[in-house]
């Protein structure tokens, strides 16, 4: 499972990071800072929380 950010869609809601904070990073204006990252097996709730919490759907889960 791999998580991919559009970086051009994200508008800094920072909505992700709320829902996971521990996966999703956030530079100093509130936008993601991740393009790709793979997900552990521990991680994948978070990742979907976060995900689904984008209100501009800049995040897409590859499984």
């Amino acid at each position: 499972m791999k998580v991919v950010v559009d970086i051009e869609k994200c508008t800094g809601h920072a909505r992700c990071n709320v829902a996971a904070p521990a996966f999703y990073e956030l530079d100093s204006d509130g936008y993601n800072v991740i393009r790709e990252r793979d997900v552990t097996s521990g991680d994948e709730s978070a990742a979907r929380e976060g995900a689904l919490a984008c209100p501009e759907r800049a995040i897409t889960i590859i499984e």
